[in-house]
């Protein structure tokens, strides 16, 4: 049976008060785990801007965007990992397939 890809994007806010070198680590730790479990098209990083509301009493938060292709189970372990790891302020995946 084939290995089915399909097409998804990620938008992930990390804390900007953990420091540059804190918040590139936890964006290569990210992009490294997308690119070993799929393929990336596309990433943006937007950088520090302001949040719409506080979120731990945080209101500022460094933004990071990846589109990507992969298997359709590996979203679910992704934002398993998100939720785990601390200095994920917010994240989203969403399947972009037309």
């Amino acid at each position: 049976m084939a290995n089915k890809q399909s097409s998804y994007e990620t938008v992930f806010v990390v804390d900007s008060t953990l420091g540059d070198e804190a918040v590139a680590a936890l964006v290569n730790k990210f992009t490294s785990l997308i690119a070993e479990h799929g393929t990336i098209t596309e990433t943006a990083e937007w950088g520090k801007r302001k949040l719409a509301y506080p979120i731990k009493y945080r209101t500022e938060g460094y933004y990071t965007v990846v589109k990507f292709t992969a298997p359709p189970d590996f979203p679910a372990e992704l934002d398993r990992v998100y939720k785990i790891t601390d200095g994920i302020l917010r994240s989203i995946i969403v399947r972009a397939d037309a």
